[in-house]
């Protein structure tokens, strides 16, 4: 058991030496997120011109509910994993892991949990940079038990997101090229995730249903327990749940694809 922590401690490691090479690729992404963020300010500024509250909510807490998926995104979101895993098999790199004794389903989690703690930590600096401008419209709520709860949300989260770049990288065995399955998957995510507008301007019928699918918990389930937009504990322990239950059959179909792409990658290289 240790001898396995400190297989995949070292893999983090290097990770994290690696991305610290390339720290201004993700210190430029997010200057450039900057940029997002303000647009998000003018057309939601504008949006509440008109009006007090949309959906129940203010231009304060709405405003704060983009800046932390901002944040979020650089934390626990995934960038281009799926391609890093799809370049391996490509370029045959992946046949090292069949002769070791490493999980690489882990291997690659340890590089993606280093790469989260670099982008996440740099996409802080131009937040600093910005916050003399925007802390007036910050609205974060207080209560204690929204820490308790978006920590599990915030590491199920970041498993799922991993999970899904991973299986799209794992077809790669499949097809020779994986871009559109990624792109339509982004697409998607981006407005079943939360990531245009918060989930819960929707009808209602859209919202509960968007609950049941995996893009809700990427990023919209944990931008909302923290930002106030979810607010009664026995709806964020059952979404707690159900975001559970989607890790466990993603990590499920990541390892039946891992076990059959291997048997056809095998019979290809043989």
């Amino acid at each position: 058991m240790l001898a396995s922590f400190h297989k995949y401690r070292h893999a983090f490691l290097i990770g994290l030496q690696s991305n610290i090479v390339y720290r201004w690729n993700f210190a430029v992404r997010g200057f450039f997120s900057l940029f997002h963020l303000a647009v998000v300010f003018i057309l939601w500024g504008a949006a509440f011109a008109a009006t007090p509250n949309i959906g129940g909510f203010a231009l304060g807490p709405t405003l704060t509910y983009f800046v932390v998926l901002l944040v979020l995104q650089f934390f626990i979101g995934a960038f281009n994993e799926d391609y890093q895993i799809s370049e391996e098999i490509r370029n045959g790199l992946i046949n090292q892991f069949l002769l070791k004794p490493i999980n690489y389903f882990v291997y690659r989690f340890s590089i993606f949990l280093a790469a989260r703690l670099v982008s996440g930590a740099l996409i802080l600096v131009p937040l600093l940079l910005a916050f003399p401008a925007i802390r007036g419209y910050l609205a974060f709520p207080h209560e204690w038990w929204r820490l308790a709860l978006g920590v599990p949300a915030l590491a199920l989260s970041a498993l799922l997101q991993f999970s899904i770049a991973y299986c799209f990288g794992l077809l790669t065995f499949w097809f020779l090229e994986i871009q559109g399955f990624v792109i339509l998957s982004m697409a998607v995510e981006s407005v079943l995730g939360g990531q245009m507008f918060p989930l819960d301007l929707l009808p209602a019928w859209v919202f509960h249903g968007a609950q049941f699918l995996p893009f809700y918990y990427q990023m919209y389930f944990p931008g909302a327990i923290i930002t106030g937009r979810l607010n009664d504990p026995h709806v964020i322990l059952r979404g707690i749940g159900l975001e559970a239950c989607w890790v466990l059959v993603l990590l499920a179909i990541a390892q039946t694809l891992w076990v059959r792409g291997l048997r056809r990658h095998t019979a290809v290289g043989g």
